[in-house]
């Protein structure tokens, strides 16, 4: 041990009690506070004044670790730095960073901000919150928007590259619009891993390819891609043999005649279980308006089972790609998660006595300005209730329903007025 430096020993700095400054050597001093609380200081000299820079509490750093931080602070010294000035500008640095630090969605928001008022169709507008909301937030928007990279893209659209090309196109393009503008704005550095030419090419097959092969499979598979109601009972009972969340959204699906993406989606602030309903906001619907949808007493059940998280966790945090998979395993390749929406409507035309566009509300279709006015009064919310209640009582009942289907017999509920 050389002279003049560490001191203390450890049971000394244990028993120091008295209010005073204990040196260990080269600028480390034990401070007892008048209040009896104990910490470590490290004093130099600079231009002539004394500093005194803290080092923490004695009931946290041990008296090791106390050198270790003022050996750190002498090869500052040596180097001519002031360690106050140091620790000064490197947490003005991280506060720089943390400034620095953009998510996706937050980059998208403000490029949708600053370039909204140049799009001459309010739809286009609306299209752009509904299409990353949908199939983009759920995968990267709330990560760095630094840390994009071409996997993470991957991952957002090849699950609709060859099922809606056209839709995964345009999903494509505003990604590279986003991370474009956040290179810009010095969110991020590197080339942009959403660009087509000589990047995603070498992965994708062309849009133009992807329209073709999905032509030709809806040629062969367009009667296959909706369940027949009649059939609906069965399913659901199979379904809910199934375990896992992924069973547990697509019952949630079917329940509300809701897309893919508003389930997977949804968080639990849009969800109001006391009011039995669900808001699902315009940015995440289709036609960029917000969409309420009543909840059945089968679907909250399904939400009363969930662990439930904070307001802005996902309710169903699932991938794209989890209700596909998962009528895989039921051995469904048939079938579509979005033909769901197709049965109810055939069910609603032909198994009741509800007005069309009340079932066309239910599938947030766009209606004449008379019946939205209808809706915002609120009759037309009653009946849609009516008709999720109606629904979710035949989805649970019927093997039955399919004899009687067969024997022709119409069961006609009626919409109370």
């Amino acid at each position: 041990m050389a002279h003049g430096i560490e001191r203390l020993s450890a049971r000394a700095v244990a028993t120091k009690n008295k209010p005073g400054m204990y040196a260990d050597g080269g600028g480390l001093y034990l401070k007892v506070a008048a209040t009896g609380a104990r910490s470590w200081v490290f004093r130099y000299m600079t231009d002539g004044r004394a500093h005194n820079m803290g080092l923490g509490p004695l009931h946290t750093v041990t008296l090791a670790e106390a050198r270790d931080k003022a050996r750190q602070q002498r090869r500052l010294r040596l180097d001519g730095q002031d360690p106050l000035a140091a620790r000064r500008g490197a947490r003005d640095q991280a506060r720089l960073n943390a400034a620095k630090t953009m998510t996706f969605r937050q980059c998208a928001e403000a490029y949708i901000a600053s370039h909204s008022a140049g799009w001459k169709n309010p739809k286009h507008a609306a299209q752009w919150p509904a299409t990353l909301g949908a199939y983009v937030y759920p995968v990267f928007g709330d990560l760095p928007v630094a840390d994009i990279d071409t996997a993470l893209v991957m991952r957002a659209i090849q699950p609709v590259w060859n099922e809606k090309p056209e839709t995964a196109s345009r999903l494509r393009g505003r990604i590279e619009s986003v991370l474009g503008w956040a290179t810009t704005s010095g969110y991020r550095a590197g080339d942009n891993p959403a660009r087509w030419r000589g990047h995603l090419s070498n992965l994708l097959p062309a849009p133009t390819k992807a329209k073709a092969a999905v032509r030709r499979e809806r040629g062969r598979k367009e009667h296959h891609a909706a369940l027949p109601y009649v059939e609906m009972g069965a399913f659901m009972a199979d379904l809910r043999q199934q375990e896992g969340l992924a069973a547990r959204a697509m019952e949630f699906l079917i329940l509300t005649a809701a897309r893919t993406g508003e389930v997977i989606g949804a968080t639990w602030q849009e969800i109001d279980l006391e009011g039995r309903l669900w808001t699902v906001p315009g940015e995440r619907m289709k036609a960029g308006k917000e969409h309420r949808v009543p909840l059945s007493d089968a679907a909250l059940a399904i939400l009363r089972a969930l662990p439930k998280g904070e307001p802005g966790d996902r309710v169903f945090p699932l991938s794209n790609m989890a209700l596909l998979m998962l009528l895989r395993r039921m051995k469904r390749d048939d079938l579509t998660a979005h033909g769901f929406r197709s049965t109810f409507r055939d069910w609603a035309a032909e198994r009741t006595n509800f007005p069309a566009e009340v079932a066309e509300m239910a599938l947030a279709h766009v209606v004449g300005d008379k019946v939205e006015a209808a809706y915002r009064r609120g009759d037309l919310f009653a009946k849609r209730r009516q008709l999720a209640e109606a629904w979710a009582k035949f989805c649970a009942a019927a093997p039955a329903m399919a004899a009687m289907a067969a024997s022709d017999k119409v069961v006609a509920i009626r919409a109370t007025v």
